[in-house]
């Protein structure tokens, strides 16, 4: 897709955390759904859930994840000393190579790399490749890993907004609430951090609202259970192409509204 380099006030980083099986791969990509056809952003899509599930739920084949270039790189780059190669500018080719484009927008799956030994230098090659790719866009969203490895190991990248995404479990929220205390001992800057509550019956909303004040939380909306949902799955189709008024979508959208991301 063409990229555009707008203001840098103009370009917004959300990133969608959230306990595994929350349905925070689906809520990521109903943002999605609400910014290119709520927007003219452009916009890159960041799979960086090891799991890599995104491009199933937007039936997108990849050519191969982020972390499979990495360890390519290693095994075959890294070691050489041989004179004259720019190893940085190998590796930015090759990152370069798995962008999946489209002209709506684009997408990159991080995946996991399962070598051994120090990725202390692919790693800040990496990040300064990503955060040169991530200023090219308006808007760059990252489904992030499950649970609190990505706060943890310092993996999230300072972002606008943060939705957790919790369903009516209470471990749901105990990570909710855990994520939010890692966040400052981490150094990471989050300017804001909303709760999105998946998956929730509309009679359980004052109940599920309760229990996220318990948890000093700020919910910012919930998203009902949805056949529309399981049915895409089954069948193997886009989630992008979900009807405009299945409640999952309209939902979500409210969301975003809220949030002035439309």
């Amino acid at each position: 897709m063409g990229r555009s380099f707008g203001r840098l006030e103009d370009r917004v980083i959300i990133s969608v955390a959230g306990k595994g099986g929350t349905g925070k791969t689906t809520i990521a990509v109903l943002i999605l759904k609400t910014l290119i056809e709520e927007t003219s952003k452009t916009i890159l899509f960041v799979d960086a859930d090891p799991s890599t599930n995104a491009p199933v739920v937007l039936n997108i084949p990849i050519k191969k994840t982020v972390g499979e270039v990495v360890e390519e790189f290693r095994k075959t780059v890294l070691d050489t000393t041989e004179l004259g190669v720019d190893k940085s500018r190998i590796v930015e080719k090759w990152v370069m190579e798995v962008l999946m484009e489209s002209p709506r927008f684009d997408l990159l799956a991080m995946g996991r790399g399962e070598g051994e030994g120090c990725y202390c230098y692919v790693n800040s090659v990496l990040t300064s490749i990503l955060d040169k790719l991530a200023s090219n866009y308006d808007v760059v969203i990252m489904d992030m890993e499950a649970g609190l490895e990505h706060i943890s190991r310092r993996t999230e990248r300072d972002v606008d907004i943060m939705f957790v995404v919790t369903d009516p479990s209470r471990m749901s929220l105990e990570t909710a609430k855990r994520i939010k205390e890692l966040i400052p001992e981490v150094h990471v800057e989050i300017r804001r951090l909303y709760i999105i509550g998946n998956k929730i019956p509309h009679g359980e909303f004052e109940s599920y609202a309760s229990k996220v004040g318990e948890f000093d939380l700020q919910l910012i909306g919930i998203v009902p259970p949805d056949p529309e949902i399981l049915n895409f799955s089954v069948k193997g189709l886009s989630l992008l192409n979900i009807p405009d008024n299945s409640p999952s979508y309209e939902a979500v959208k409210n969301i975003c509204r809220k949030v002035r991301l439309i």
